[in-house]
């Protein structure tokens, strides 16, 4: 779903699925460029070894994705991984703007999540982030208020979301953050 080919510029920011990151990395080969992106210093060391495990190139960076330390336009896709439930409202709003700054104009912005669980799943799940992001629209919300154009989910399988949005070439809309982005 991601649309990686080779010679692309990828970013992971999210740094908790490592063979993605690898298989990521692996699709844009050696005329591309892959960098993932983690506040976590062990989850991107993590990340970097399962890449060259699989014989991926990819750069890590320690950073919270709402202070991207990346140049303006620098990628022609980035992929979001299970980071916007787990962060607060206001750095998600950041983190999507971040996002689309370091985007090329026309870029996509792919957010993979896992899946709200529903029944007594939903009572025992760890580490699902705020209740709150889901009912306030999740994803597409954020995406929406950080400046992205036609974003839609693409689909919902296998315990995950995905969620796509394309960086238009014009200024994002200055929105303050809506009290519902929660």
């Amino acid at each position: 779903m991601t649309g990686v080919k080779l010679g692309n510029r990828v970013l992971v920011i999210g740094c908790s699925d490592g063979p993605l990151i690898a298989g990521l990395a692996a699709k844009s080969g050696l005329t591309g460029r892959a960098v993932a992106v983690d506040e976590s210093q062990a989850r991107t060391a993590e990340a970097e070894r399962v890449a060259q495990r699989e014989g991926a190139l990819i750069e890590t960076i320690a950073a919270p994705p709402s202070m991207l330390p990346l140049d303006d336009n620098a990628f022609d896709i980035v992929v979001v991984r299970d980071v916007l439930p787990a962060i607060e409202p206001e750095a998600r709003i950041r983190t999507a703007q971040e996002t689309w700054r370091v985007l090329r104009p026309g870029g996509r912005c792919l957010v993979i999540e896992s899946a709200a669980r529903g029944g007594l799943g939903a009572m025992f799940a760890r580490g699902g982030g705020d209740a709150r992001y889901a009912a306030a629209g999740g994803a597409a919300h954020v995406l929406e208020a950080g400046g992205f154009l036609a974003v839609r989910t693409l689909a919902e399988s296998g315990g995950l979301t995905f969620v796509e949005a394309v960086k238009a070439n014009r200024s994002p809309r200055a929105r303050e953050m809506p009290a519902s982005v929660d």
